[in-house]
């Protein structure tokens, strides 16, 4: 009862964080169009990989290891192993975030022209890399706390970090227009610097104030080299899995407006409906997702911790009761999506393409809102190797779309492949936690 409560009351913060972020990142993302135009959104969202890949690569797997060490550490009240789980953690996500930022400074021309085949984008890595050594900060903290299960601190950085990011890109372009100054889509990555400078400040302030960090003895050296030792054990593999995945999924973006052209598009034709499919249908799509991705992150530590007691018939219990709130919730949107699509289109975006892909999208939503939180659950169960393996299948399913059916059947063939995906990531990891749970 008092981990159902816990995981109750953690996701009901989060998700109010998570929805309020997502209902002013979803008409941001309008601003955003209609401010810069659909080409200059499919820009955004062709250099916006990279950063997340480099992302990926600093602090995905760390946080997620943070998270799990913080549970796990709590759970036998050991605080010694929460203090140098998290500063390991900490400063080696830290230290990779800035040699990464040099990098990404330095080689920002041969990355665009090369990697993502469009050199306008090169203006906007060097803008992103900025704020890789705050994100990483942010998102430290952010496992910390989820460890502890504490989500105040985690919600309101999310709520901080959209509010600056959405009000300092408004602010600056309406100041811009005002004195008829050009502007362009830099701003959106500005913003993203500005939201995660702030997000990191406020997650610093409040870590120096945290009960079980302050006021303590410092720690001896043997006691980091073990930290770091369960951070990379944890990490290397979700970081290897979270990095494979995000150049994956670059090739997918990179890919995409390519494979339009060869379907008959031109080069604008081919951003413009990227920047419908990746900038409009798709939040529009993914806004339900803020309750189970809630559910999904306070399942890890809560996982971890049942795991640890051996109490299998209460895990039991815990993974059916999400599986099938999350599958429900999944099923009321999609016949949502279906009805309103084409007026969501026309009314909020003015686009008839955005209205028909978010028709076609919301076919996904049953195993899209659940894939999260069975993924969470095989995180928590420290089965990070299958939670990859899954990953990549799907992955896989959409790069083949890309390269097979659109330049046959154009962006319809990817939105099918995008479907087959989801698909086939809720068959697989419902079979793998069959099998684990009859094999106990």
């Amino acid at each position: 009862m008092i981990q159902k409560n816990t995981i109750i009351k953690g996701a009901f913060v989060l998700t109010l964080a998570g929805v309020t972020t997502r209902f002013m990142g979803f008409f941001y993302r309008i601003f955003l169009s209609r401010a810069f135009g659909e080409e200059s959104v499919g820009l955004y969202q062709l250099a916006f990989p990279v950063y997340a890949l480099c992302f990926s690569l600093c602090a995905a797997g760390i946080e997620t290891a943070i998270a799990r060490s913080t549970a796990a550490g709590r759970s036998q009240r050991d605080g010694s192993r929460t203090r140098a789980g998290l500063y390991s953690g900490f400063s080696l996500s830290l230290l990779l975030a800035f040699g990464l930022m040099l990098f990404i400074q330095k080689e920002a021309g041969s990355i665009a022209l090369r990697f993502l085949g469009e050199p306008r984008c090169a203006p906007l890595l060097v803008i992103l890399s900025l704020a890789l050594p705050f994100s990483v900060m942010h998102s430290c903290i952010y496992g910390y706390y989820i460890g502890r299960k504490h989500t105040k601190v985690p919600a309101l950085s999310q709520l901080l970090e959209q509010a600056v990011r959405v009000g300092a890109v408004t602010l600056l372009y309406w100041f811009f227009m005002e004195r008829s100054m050009e502007t362009g889509i830099a701003l959106a990555a500005a913003g993203i610097v500005a939201g995660e400078a702030a997000a990191a400040l406020y997650c610093l302030g409040n870590l120096r104030r945290a009960e079980d960090l302050s006021s303590q003895k410092r720690l001896p050296f043997g006691a980091y080299k073990k930290g770091l030792r369960e951070i990379l054990s944890l990490a290397v593999p979700l970081t290897g899995s979270r990095v494979l995945l995000n150049i994956l999924q670059s090739v997918e973006a990179v890919s995409i407006p390519a494979r339009l052209q060869s379907h008959g598009l031109s080069a604008g034709e081919a951003l413009s409906t990227y920047g419908v499919l990746t900038g409009m249908a798709l939040p529009c799509v993914l806004f339900p997702s803020a309750l189970t991705n809630s559910i999904a992150t306070m399942l890890l530590p809560a996982v971890a911790e049942i795991q640890v007691s051996g109490d299998i018939p209460a895990m039991k219990r815990v993974i059916k009761k999400v599986f099938f709130c999350c599958f429900s919730l999944g099923l009321l949107f999609c016949l949502a999506l279906v009805v309103t699509g084409n007026f969501i289109g026309r009314l909020l975006f003015h686009s008839a393409a955005a209205g028909h892909f978010i028709i076609t999208l919301a076919w996904m939503c049953p195993f899209l809102y659940t894939n999260g939180c069975l993924l969470g659950i095989l995180n928590g169960l420290g089965k990070t190797n299958i939670s990859f393996a899954v990953n990549v299948t799907g992955l896989l399913l959409r790069i083949g779309s890309v390269f097979l059916l659109i330049p046959v059947i154009g962006i319809q063939g990817y939105l099918w492949g995008l479907l087959a995906s989801q698909a086939a990531v809720f068959a697989l990891c419902l079979a793998y936690l069959r099998f684990f749970f009859f094999t106990l």
